[in-house]
């Protein structure tokens, strides 16, 4: 057997997904690649990002950083993993930022006299609180509960690839999961 092979041929392996190989080509110039890049990925890290910070505008405002940052970064861009782990990545750290600009930031206020009834059917109405209700408890959740149950349920990404994508182990990952399980069930239990 070929002994190079075994040294390091992760970076061979992730040039066969895909979305790595559309990066590699982005890297060499090729724009229809980013545009590609772009159109496949947005809406996945635009909810990401919603779920997160329960604001449609700002989670589009953080998945144009994304992509600009990886814009940016595509000169020294290496497939060493699944493209969507490189990605989370990226997006997981402007997360953090932005948690942390969300923290040194006081809340807006808002005029009561600015805000409008919606009228709709009950359903509807029960459905749009219950989707408040989760978008806020996810908000209680510790940041890496929140992100690595966010990125198994709605990224479908593998306990591997979060660990990878976190710098944690996979114990780490499973234990934050079901921690993050736990206090959702707990302060959703009412609603549902």
């Amino acid at each position: 057997m070929d002994d190079t092979l075994d040294r390091d041929d992760a970076p061979l392996r992730a040039e066969f997904d895909a979305d790595s190989a559309l990066m590699l080509r982005v890297r060499a110039g090729d724009e229809k690649a980013l545009a590609e890049l772009i159109d496949r990925w947005k809406t996945p890290l635009i909810n990401f990002f919603y779920r997160s910070l329960a604001s449609y505008s700002q989670a589009e405002d953080l998945a144009q950083m994304t992509f600009v940052r990886i814009y940016r970064s595509a000169p020294r861009y290496e497939p060493r993993a699944k493209f969507s782990t490189y990605l989370f990545h990226v997006a997981r750290r402007l997360l953090i930022n932005e948690y942390r600009h969300r923290q040194r930031k006081p809340l807006e206020t808002v005029d009561p006299a600015d805000l409008q009834a919606v009228s709709g059917s009950e359903e509807t109405r029960n459905l749009s609180e219950i989707e408040e209700a989760f978008n806020q408890a996810i908000g209680n959740l510790p940041e890496k509960h929140a992100t690595a149950l966010l990125l198994l349920k709605q990224q479908e990404l593998s306990y591997e690839e979060i660990a990878n994508l976190m710098d944690a182990s996979v114990g780490a990952v499973k234990t934050w999961i079901f921690r993050a399980r736990a206090q959702l069930r707990e302060e959703l239990g009412g609603l549902l």
